[in-house]
């Protein structure tokens, strides 16, 4: 194991707050609504969300840079799969009086363990994510991702929202509740920077859920839906569980503090490995030609997750996670030169991981510790197409393991957010080459409130980040040869804010100055190409300002 890898382990585990999913306070509930957008994610298993990747290797040369990425911005990712989200508690409408003494029953044995189901309220509610920056660096560029492996701190993340209008709905005559959510998102550059009128969104969520229908404790929902479980903030990402798919999923609640969930669902990827679209002749002689997808198929992703509730005391209590993900495609038919034809081989994978969480439930103190293997096709990511295969034309063989590490401390005035992973991957080509790569990162942001309203605060952000690769070098003496290259950087940040909603880790909204200065050794400026300035500068600093909110969003609720 190389050297850094194990200091990067050592820093772990002496950073011993990490953030699991604990319920925010009840006090604090209104503004701990779970945030979340992570724009650059790794792309090669654990890829999560950026919606503008940015154009740092992490991106480029390290298999993590998921286009489809959202950039999720999760804010209380400890909630213990507790729906304990304000924006839940601040919907309007009134329930029907059985569900509510329903709601009342079921929260009356959950709330000891900082855990509570979703409250669903009838009519229509509106939910958003959102952070726009406006800064620079010291020479009037415009500020860029400079992180070097594929999840790096937020603090240069680009702009980005989410707008979401859902309906919800008691059924008196089944006893049952629905919800159907949209979810639009809007990525950079916005109409006031490029001066375009035009817009880069996508729709992160379209779904319907049906809870309790039939069955006391089961939900049903089917549709396109972001599907995933706790996050590490600093990071901005999802380490275990992360989904995007068009399908369907049931989960039960067991009265034992047990949850179950199954999901499965299909996604295409815009890739030659899952598409291939050749020119025909029309039929009948017509003139000209017309496309035929003569290799068209698509990916199915499946995955399990079982969750056990431990409650400490009144509020506290450990959650563990055992989760699998199977990832399958058919197999199919490409051409490659006129009339020559390639017969595509199926191809599937897996991953296996697990998640457990220490919670004090007051004021989202927790801990959170993830491991996931990802084997094969998995190990791409679900929105990847696999890069370097195996001597069969398949991803067999490729390769991800990873560790990482989340969570959140507060006590007075003070709070500190601490997120790290350890990450090697390799893809499915025997030898080694520069996308088998080893990284990590390590990042910590002590933060006090001050006032005698807690109306504003300071925080200071530091990271480092480390990346090993196979690199191809040329010298007389040995010829070509691969060497691994090292590569690190460490930044710091400094982040003076303002808050109406007082003291939290997770209160939001935020309106807050931002600088960073980010140093970089020779390896690390030796991943980007001839001319940019990362390549030449060792020092980078970036002076911005900016926003960012949450409130009411499904997408951040921990059911």
């Amino acid at each position: 194991m190389p050297a850094f890898v194990a200091a990067l382990v050592g820093s772990t585990a002496h950073a011993q707050e990490a953030e699991p999913t604990p319920a925010p306070e009840a006090n604090n509930a209104t503004a701990s609504t779970t945030a979340g957008p992570a724009p650059n994610a790794p792309a090669t298993g654990t890829a999560t969300e950026s919606p503008t990747p940015p154009t740092s290797p992490a991106n480029t040369t390290s298999n993590a840079a998921n286009p489809a990425d959202e950039p999720e911005n999760n804010v209380d990712a400890t909630n213990t799969s507790a729906d304990t989200n304000p924006a839940k508690e601040t919907s309007t409408g009134e329930k029907k009086e059985s569900a509510a003494s329903e709601t009342e029953a079921e929260t009356a044995t959950e709330t000891a363990a900082g855990q509570r189901p979703p409250n669903f309220a009838d009519g229509f509610h509106f939910g958003s994510y959102g952070r726009v920056i406006a800064g620079g660096d010291a020479t009037g560029r415009p500020g860029r991702d400079a992180d070097i492996v594929g999840r790096g701190s937020r603090l240069d993340e680009s702009n980005y929202a989410e707008l979401e209008l859902r309906r919800e709905d008691y059924w008196e005559q089944t006893g049952a509740r629905t919800r159907i959510v949209t979810t639009v998102a809007f990525a950079h550059p916005v109409f006031h920077y490029d001066g375009q009128f035009s817009a880069k969104l996508a729709v992160r969520n379209l779904y319907l859920e049906e809870r309790d229908l039939g069955v006391k404790g089961l939900s049903i929902w089917a549709g396109a839906r972001m599907y995933r479980g706790d996050d590490i903030y600093v990071l901005d990402w999802w380490p275990l569980d992360n989904l995007n798919t068009i399908g369907g999923g049931l989960a039960y609640r067991f009265k034992s503090d047990t949850t179950l969930k199954f999901h499965a669902g299909l996604n295409q990827p815009t890739d030659p490995y899952y598409r291939q679209s050749v020119l025909r002749p029309p039929v009948h002689n017509q003139l000209g030609e017309t496309p035929v997808e003569l290799l068209d198929r698509q990916k199915l992703i499946s995955s399990a997750k079982l969750s056990q509730l431990f409650r400490i005391g009144e509020t506290g209590g450990v959650k563990t996670v055992l989760y699998g993900e199977f990832h399958w495609t058919g197999a199919g038919q490409r051409e490659l030169d006129p009339e020559v034809y390639e017969t595509v081989p199926a191809d599937l994978g897996f991953v296996v991981g697990g998640e457990v969480s220490l919670f004090t439930g007051k004021r989202s103190t927790h801990l959170n510790l993830y491991g996931r293997y990802a084997h094969g096709l998995a190990a791409y990511g679900e929105l990847n197409a696999p890069r370097q295969l195996s001597p069969d034309r398949t991803a067999a063989g490729a390769r991800e393991w990873l560790i990482a590490l989340g969570g959140n401390y507060e006590v007075g005035p003070f709070g500190l957010l601490l997120g790290s992973y350890v990450r090697s991957f390799r893809n499915a080509s025997p030898a080694l080459d520069f996308d088998d790569l080893v990284e990590g990162v390590v990042v910590a942001r002590p933060q006090i409130w001050l006032g005698k309203k807690r109306i504003g605060g300071f925080a200071l952000e530091g990271s480092y980040q480390a990346q090993q690769r196979g690199v191809l070098v040329m010298s007389q003496e040995q010829g070509t040869a691969l060497r691994p290259l090292q590569a690190s950087m460490g930044r710091i940040g400094v982040i003076p804010f303002l808050t109406p909603g007082g003291m939290g880790s997770y209160q939001r909204p935020h309106l807050r100055l931002i600088y960073t200065a980010t140093f970089r050794d020779q390896a690390a400026r030796s991943l980007y190409p001839t001319d940019d300035v990362f390549a030449r500068r060792p020092v980078d600093h970036f002076i911005g300002i900016g926003a960012e909110w949450w409130f009411g969003s499904t997408s951040y609720f921990r059911d």
